[in-house]
């Protein structure tokens, strides 16, 4: 049997899972590389392993809500993320869907009284 704490933790991840894309589409509105971006979620308070974020960046790229630019005339290539016009659409109904939910939610944890 599961103890509270691992039952916690697999649910956290659930949670995080639903939420990375809304996180990661605002934070590219300007180009960014990945070790960067990985930095700002982390500073955030978002932990994300590196391991997480590049599939999530392809799988955004290949959906055509981010692009991607080599960036090759510093000391190292890096390769640059940013979001798409429809990568700005998804994530303006993302955060109305996220805005409205947690307006629910707060009203369903209060024991249903109306705001």
């Amino acid at each position: 049997m599961e103890t509270p704490e691992e039952i916690l933790n697999g649910l956290s991840q659930e949670l995080r899972r639903g939420t990375i894309v809304m996180c990661v589409l605002s934070q590219l509105m300007q180009p960014q590389y990945g070790y960067s971006l990985v930095q700002r979620l982390c500073g955030a308070g978002m932990p994300t392993e590196a391991g997480t974020l590049y599939p999530l960046l392809r799988r955004l790229e290949k959906q055509g809500l981010l692009t991607s630019e080599w960036e090759t005339e510093g000391a190292k290539p890096r390769k640059y993320y940013a979001v798409t016009p429809a990568g700005r659409e998804v994530y303006g109904r993302l955060r109305i869907q996220w805005q409205e939910m947690t307006e629910a939610i707060g009203r369903i944890l209060d024991g249903g009284k109306e705001k």
